[in-house]
């Protein structure tokens, strides 16, 4: 029996294929010092049950990055550690039975080719080729990926392991983790148990990859991990005679995929409406959950005429074992943000198997530079907002988001379950005004308003969704006259202390030594110069600012902001709910500002990029004078005791200059047609400040902030690459993301944001688009396309907005 250290430079909790990848990862990368602590045996959590399925495509480049090292790995461990890992390319074939499905595996398939991903459209005859036991019936379409794969999940797990403790690393089963101990903020050890043998082990850092245990562990040490277990259903049939390898074959549209393995096939479920499970007995091991053929049975009996032959196969085994799954279906993985050394990589969403190789490469990578190797938004555990870790919320959620892995994916699809847990002040209000609303960070937010007699319901679709017409009319209405919309759901930090000027100078790009009232648009940069957060910074007082971040990004960029604060005497405080936010916008947005408030609201008395303190019908608020949508306007910052009151003012009073409730589906069609960029898509903690185009927010003057080094080192370097915006040329094409961009018909980057540009009058996207060693001039002259479901569309190229280049409307 292996003796449990006293001391481990880090102890990794939890020994299914995540936590075997990370020890493998960072006994790469030198670091000998490595215990990994398993419960009860390696794999007897779910990595032992999983399917073993190995795509390469996911959702955003980076996710595909991690999916494909992940293969690269798998195909390499055999013959590293000696143990078959049984991973094989033998391709997949996905089938779309519906419009919908097909139009969303054509966009696959020119994502996948954005990506790098080998990818082709196939007939029904070639699919029969390939698999010659399927039915096409119905078929509208197929598309086939060659390099896509399946594994030995349990195997491939201790591979990892194995060639973990070949570089010295220690591997210990049958202990559990009883808690973590920490100190100033830090983690200092863990606490365990061995049969009634108790000990502690000191460290510098905690992975916390107890997998379905993962969100209880992390409830030890504060850390909010949220996640549910689901039952998770497939069959294996008994051997079929003369069964050869075979592509994985998924049909979604019938929530179901198939594998061959061994001369049987395995048939696997995403029902739409998910069983969740809990809780976990505390001696599970390798265990199975009680059968449910009535669950099952719809599935089968597609499946038996999708592949005839499974009526005569017999079934070997039916299972039923447990995969834990998140809110948004992503996921977790990074650095604690309330807890410094403490990470998390768990939450797989049953892609564990295909993500974990990744996964931990990424998190080790983190764990021994201090960064991510690239962007990980979609993933970091830093979004999980506190009320997630909720057992009502996840059960509730989880039921939802199993079926959502094989159901639509629609563009701007929404949540059903587990809504209305945040909203603003104003919610009542909107809602009796026809609002229809979104999810976003758990907050509820209007994103447009129906007309009378019309459904308040998103009837979704890939082309022009039954809330166009509505969003068109809210951006004319900014454009042309003055919309009202409710922002209360972005994040507002407060910095205060007598040290908050020389820590926002350290922290930020822009130069906050300015006077009271004055706003700076500034982005948190790291040490390469990529964009950690993108705000607006008010100097509230001599020692006091206000940050304006996204909804999503608050737990991240405080979390950022404490870890750099250092020294410097200040106290961070989130003020979010504590202050209602109402944008008035629009040429007309002065007029209406005059009826309800005594202020001067003249460009020379309240020039833009300033805030002030205002009376506002009987009440008080601090108007600021930015714009996220490129028009004259301010963003009222009110009390939430009062924020009713001011919105039943300006809606009286707007209603003689024909001001409009808007969403923010319009607030991002503006803004995509302004060039603003949107964190998270168009910029993030990889994409440099100046090939962002976003130069002008930072100062190099100030003599020391984070990032400027590296921005210095590019202006003297030259840039790699541009964000340009695009017009089609098309008026009826619509564009989403990861639609790739052709230059002289050569694919060179993709869409990282688009939507439909009313005043423009076609679909607007952003992406970069690589330029070593080119003039600006030169990049624009070439001649460009992007392509839509396969199809390539002529676009034209700006470097400035297409919409006020001169923002001559914002400064009026």
């Amino acid at each position: 029996m292996s003796q449990v250290p006293s001391h481990a430079r880090v102890v990794i909790v939890g020994g299914g294929v995540a936590g075997c990848s990370v020890a493998y990862h960072l006994t790469k990368l030198g670091w000998t010092d490595v215990v990994l602590l398993e419960r009860k045996r390696l794999t007897s959590g779910t990595t032992w049950h999983a399917a073993g399925l190995i795509a390469q495509l996911r959702a955003s480049k980076n996710m595909t990055r991690l999916a494909k090292y992940s293969q690269e790995l798998y195909s390499e461990l055999e013959a590293e550690t000696g143990i078959a890992t049984g991973f094989r390319r033998c391709g997949s074939i996905t089938m779309a039975l519906t419009e919908a499905r097909r139009e969303e595996v054509l966009r696959q398939a020119s994502m996948a080719r954005a990506f790098g991903v080998e990818v082709e459209e196939i007939t029904d005859t070639e699919v029969k080729s390939r698999y010659p036991h399927v039915s096409t019936d119905g078929m509208t379409a197929a598309v086939y990926l060659p390099l896509d794969g399946q594994g030995d999940p349990a195997n491939i797990a201790m591979a990892m392991a194995k060639g973990a403790r070949q570089r010295g690393a220690k591997v210990i089963e049958n202990v559990k983790v009883t808690g973590v101990s920490q100190e100033g903020g830090r983690v200092t050890g863990v606490a365990w148990d061995r049969g009634g043998e108790t000990g502690t082990i000191t460290c510098d850092h905690v992975v916390n990859c107890a997998g379905m245990w993962a969100r209880d562990f992390g409830a030890m040490a504060g850390v909010n991990v949220p996640l549910q277990a689901c039952e998770h259903f497939y069959i294996v049939t008994e051997n079929i005679p003369n069964l050869t390898q075979l592509p994985v074959l998924r049909v979604p549209d019938e929530c179901a995929y198939y594998k061959e393995d061994a001369g049987k096939i395995l048939l696997g479920a995403f029902e739409p409406v998910a069983k969740p499970w809990g809780p976990i007995p505390e001696d599970f091991e390798f265990d199975q959950l009680p059968e449910d053929f009535d669950h099952f049975e719809p599935i089968l009996e597609q499946a038996i005429e999708r592949v005839p032959m499974l009526a005569e196969a017999g079934i070997h085994t039916f299972f039923n074992g447990p995969e834990s799954f998140t809110p948004d279906d992503a996921y977790h993985l990074g650095p604690a943000p309330n807890l410094d050394g403490y990470w998390v990589a768990a939450g797989f969403n049953s892609i564990g198997i295909q993500s974990a190789g990744g996964a931990g490469m990424a998190l080790a990578h983190w764990m021994d530079t201090g960064l991510a190797p690239f962007d990980i938004g979609d993933v970091d555990i830093q979004r999980a907002q506190p009320f997630q870790r909720n057992k009502r919320y996840l059960k509730t959620r989880a039921s939802e988001t199993l079926g959502l892995l094989y159901a639509d994916h629609f563009p701007y699809r929404q949540k059903a379950t587990a809504r209305g847990i945040r909203r603003s002040p104003l919610h009542e209000h909107l809602k009796a005004q026809g609002a229809v609303f979104g999810e976003f960070a758990g907050w509820e937010r209007a994103n447009w308003f129906a007309n009378p007699g019309q459904a308040p319901e998103y009837d979704y679709s890939w082309g022009r969704q039954n809330w166009f017409d509505n969003q068109r009319a809210e951006h004319e209405a900014v454009r042309e006259g003055v919309g009202l919309y409710d922002m209360s759901s972005f994040g507002k930090i407060r910095i205060e202390g007598r040290d908050a000027e020389a820590f926002l100078n350290f922290a930020a790009g822009g130069d906050m030594s300015v006077p009271v009232g004055r706003i700076v648009y500034s982005q948190l940069l790291n040490a390469n110069a990529g964009i950690e957060a993108d705000v607006t910074i008010t100097r509230l007082s001599e020692t006091a600012y206000l940050i304006v971040t996204p909804a999503a990004t608050l737990i991240r960029d405080l979390a950022w902001l404490h870890r750099h604060k250092g020294n410097h005497s200040v106290v961070l405080t989130d003020m979010t709910a504590a202050e209602a936010v109402i944008c008035v916008m629009g040429p007309k947005s002065r007029d209406v500002m005059r009826a309800v408030s005594p202020a001067d609201w003249s460009g020379n008395a309240f020039p833009f990029g300033w805030a002030r303190e205002i009376e506002i019908g009987m009440g008080l608020a601090r108007a600021h004078r930015v714009t996220y949508v490129g028009e004259l306007g301010w963003e009222l910052y009110v009390s939430t005791d009062q924020a009713a009151h001011v919105f039943e003012t300006l809606l009286e009073a707007g209603a003689a200059y024909g001001m409009k409730l808007c969403g923010l589906h319009m607030m991002d069609s503006c803004r995509i047609e302004k060039g603003f960029r949107h964190f998270g898509h168009d910029i993030t903690g990889e994409d440099h400040v100046l090939e962002a185009g976003l130069g002008f927010a930072v100062k190099t003057a100030k003599p020391d902030f984070i990032g400027r080094d590296a921005v210095l080192r590019r202006k003297d370097e030259g840039l790699q690459s541009r964000l340009l915006q695009f017009q089609l040329t098309e008026p009826e094409p619509l564009l989403f993301h990861a639609e790739p961009i052709l230059r002289n018909g050569e694919i060179v980057g993709y869409i990282t944001s688009g939507n439909y540009g009313h005043t423009l009058g076609a679909s607007i996207g952003m992406g970069y688009v690589p330029c070593a060693g080119e003039a600006a001039a030169d990049v624009l002259a070439s001649s460009y396309e992007i392509e839509v479901a396969g199809d390539r569309i002529a676009a034209t190229p700006s470097l400035k907005p297409l919409y006020d280049p001169k923002s001559e409307r914002v400064k009026a």
